[in-house]
């Protein structure tokens, strides 16, 4: 029976496979297989196992990790001056630098017994986001060396040799590490860059030695103009054979002391009026030492390798952080000064327009850090889950973006006015660099998300594409026949519950217990894990190949499988906190805001198939309806925003990790005048039901001689008037100071 089907059956399939779907390059192949599968696995299952998420339990901070957060992070954020370093020296000053060398905030990812201080991923996050609310220029500082660089790949893949002389210069600072690795011709596509290696001899230390030959243009390097070590990749051949038969023995990473001889390095650019450094370097004919390649010469070649499985962790924390660490601090200050800012003798915040917006602001805040925490608690027990990290490259950065836009708009003009007083102005102008570096998010997007995550999270598909690429027909054939039967057990499976959710709307998929008012949501992220993986087997069987050339159908999917792991994370989020009732208005915005978002992309999916009948049958199958969820109603958007409003144990919940400034910094004048505002708040309620509705120092005495109001609340409400005046101001400059660029 075997034989038989394997003759009519297998190898009929094996021939069709070949034929449909395209060769795995070398380069592609290593990206599948750099970092793991986790709960992106568990959603792409059709029937998530909650138990494995709920049961990982909240990130948590040891003792010494909490302490460094509250002294030297906190003092930190203090000494910064994100006005000066920005638009006055373009650079951070010398004391804040030797701050953070002295407290080894380079050396943070690096363990102690190389002089770092060995701090767990959620450390890391935790201590870049509060930077981060605080200086992008001093965040993206401390970000870059305890991210993909030299540091982390040493830890990987470096001698022992390496380790020790490296890691304790990176830890203290005396080493100050850059990775080149985008060059002018590569961006993404790092695998076409033509940055080349030869391997040769030459002269090291007055002895001849075996080395390569590298010449080399980089750009787009953080911390380059300054670096004294450089992670450079590039491509290495060997032309005279002098290690083997092969001549190109591909993309090799060595670390390269920048005062080499043949190195230039020193130029800035200037990236979107962000000060940190950043710029390009160059090699001429630079001889660089076997011994210099990260592993030393047994990694020649494996350097595409090591970069993935780097990035893989790297994509979960540094910008996630960062865009976390924005959005935080646009929740806090934008509800601060729509609570603060009137118009027509109402706070603009009670308008429902501007609640839309905060909102929407709130719930990015909420899912952004839900998502960051559950990503990093991940990360802290030892995985690399390649494509969630992936998504939270992408999400947390366009996440940002709208929540800043949206902040803009509800300042209005505070927010367009340059200097000291205005927190948004920056975080507005560095979200297009984060939108771009570590991997475009137009390219992960439509690329990687789904184009990587299909395959690597099912649990057949990639072992049937390197069985039908064996080149043992017989062995292939073998493997092939093996994996089958499972695959259409699985596919039968998945067909019965995306059709049996899709039709009865979820109401009958399972839920985990003591979830709260959350349970329903629960419902509808198993219903679409199921349809999703539906659509997934329906694709890649009637597309094939062809689906990694269909790139807006792989963006929508993929943006579904993100928006599920954004909200698993949120009701994660929401179990770990106890499932505190208070917080119920951000949960269900945001949670409907991101069903609706899947919704919509999967009847994009269905509507521009390539194969419309098939588009039209899952429309039947999995969505017969149409729309079932809606996003938050009217209702739900104002109680939302009003959890921004006004003080509440949510809110501080909220934008906890947020530096809430110096005295004399907008964002401490604000947060004053917030505090006031609301303590005032029954004796302005005094003076309005006597007719005076404005808050001045005149309405004050007015409302004081009618007896309205006691001394007290005079004082008061005449603290709160000081107050929002002063928040509402904007910065002025001497207009010749401004043309010739001194303002101070």
């Amino acid at each position: 029976m075997s034989e038989l089907r394997k003759k009519f059956f297998t190898k009929p399939l094996l021939n069709i496979i070949k034929r449909i779907l395209p060769p795995i390059s070398q380069t592609e192949r290593e990206a599948m297989e750099a970092g793991e599968v986790w709960w992106d696995a568990q959603l792409l299952s059709g029937k998530p196992d909650w138990k494995q998420l709920l049961d990982m339990g909240p990130p948590e901070l040891n003792e010494e990790e909490q302490a460094f957060l509250d002294g030297p992070a906190e003092e930190l954020c203090k000494m910064i001056n994100d006005w000066q370093i920005s638009f006055v020296d373009h650079d951070i000053p010398e004391h804040v630098w030797e701050f953070l060398r002295k407290n080894r905030f380079f050396g943070i990812i690096i363990p102690k017994k190389y002089g770092g201080l060995g701090f767990s991923p959620t450390a890391h996050a935790e201590i870049v986001t509060k930077i981060s609310t605080r200086s992008n220029t001093v965040g993206v500082t401390v970000m870059v060396p305890n991210s993909l660089g030299p540091g982390e790949l040493l830890l990987a893949h470096g001698t022992q040799e390496q380790k020790d002389y490296y890691l304790p210069r990176l830890a203290d600072g005396t080493d100050i590490p850059c990775f080149g690795l985008t060059s002018p011709q590569a961006g993404s596509d790092a695998a076409s860059m033509i940055d080349r290696g030869e391997v040769c001899y030459g002269d090291h230390q007055g002895e001849k030695v075996l080395g390569m030959r590298v010449n080399w243009h980089k750009r787009y390097i953080t911390l380059g103009p300054i670096a004294t070590v450089l992670g450079l990749a590039f491509k290495l051949y060997d032309p005279e054979h002098i290690l083997g038969d092969k001549e190109e023995l591909g993309i090799t990473v060595a670390l390269v002391p920048t005062d080499t001889e043949g190195v230039t390095i020193g130029q800035r650019h200037l990236p979107a009026m962000q000060a940190f450094q950043n710029g390009p370097n160059w090699g001429k004919d630079v001889f660089i030492p076997m011994e210099w390649i990260i592993g030393g010469q047994e990694n020649v070649g494996k350097g595409w390798e090591m970069l993935m499985s780097a990035l893989a962790a790297g994509r979960g924390i540094s910008l996630p952080s960062l865009s976390t660490g924005g959005a935080k601090m646009a929740a806090r200050t934008t509800g601060a000064y729509a609570r603060i800012r009137e118009q027509f003798n109402i706070p603009v915040g009670r308008f429902e327009g501007v609640q839309s917006r905060l909102a929407e602001i709130a719930a990015i805040a909420f899912v952004l850090d839900s998502a960051h925490k559950t990503t990093t608690r991940a990360l802290d027990d030892g995985l690399k889950p390649a494509v969630i990290t992936a998504i939270m490259k992408a999400s947390a950065t366009g996440g940002l973006r709208q929540a800043i836009d949206d902040a803009m708009d509800i300042h209005a003009g505070k927010a367009i006015m340059d200097g000291p007083l205005n927190y948004l102005g920056n975080a507005y102008r560095a979200v297009p660099v984060a939108i771009t570096v570590e991997g475009a998010n137009l390219l992960t997007r439509s690329l990687m998300i789904f184009g990587q995550g299909a395959i690597r999270c099912h649990p057949y598909i990639l072992d049937e594409m390197l069985a039908a690429e064996n080149p043992d027909e017989e062995e292939g054939l073998e493997q092939l026949d093996h994996l089958l039967p499972k695959h259409m057990w699985f596919q039968f499976k998945t067909l019965l519950r995306g059709v049996f959710h899709g039709w009865t709307v979820g109401l009958f998929a399972s839920s985990p217990r003591n979830v709260g008012g959350a349970a329903k949501y629960f419902r509808q992220i198993n219903r679409y894990s199921a349809v999703l993986t539906l659509v997934t087997e329906v694709s890649l069987i009637t597309l094939g190949g062809e689906l990694k050339r269909k790139e807006l159908i792989s963006s929508r999917l993929g943006d579904v499988l993100s928006q599920l792991y954004l909200l698993s994370c949120t009701l994660k989020r929401f179990y770990d906190d106890g499932n505190p009732k208070d917080d119920l208005p951000l949960l269900e915005f945001a949670m409907r805001d991101g069903l609706h978002k899947i919704e919509v992309q999967l009847l994009e999916v269905f509507q521009n198939f390539p194969r419309p009948f098939f588009g039209q049958l899952m429309h039947f199958l999995t969505m017969p309806w149409g729309h079932s969820i809606h996003t938050a109603s009217d209702r739900q958007a104002r109680a939302c925003a009003e959890l921004l409003l006004s003080p509440s144990k949510t809110r501080d919940r909220l934008t906890r990790g947020v530096f809430l400034g110096n005295p004399g910094d907008g964002v401490e004048i604000v947060e004053q005048a917030f505090n006031k505002v609301c303590a005032s708040e029954r004796a302005r309620e005094k003076l309005k039901k006597g007719g005076i509705r404005t808050l001045s120092r005149e309405s004050v005495e007015e409302g004081l001689q009618r007896n309205l109001i006691s001394d007290e609340e005079a004082d008061a409400l005449r603290d709160a008037a000081d107050a929002v005046d002063k928040a509402i101001q904007v910065d002025h400059f001497d207009h010749l100071a401004r043309v010739v660029g001194k303002i101070q």
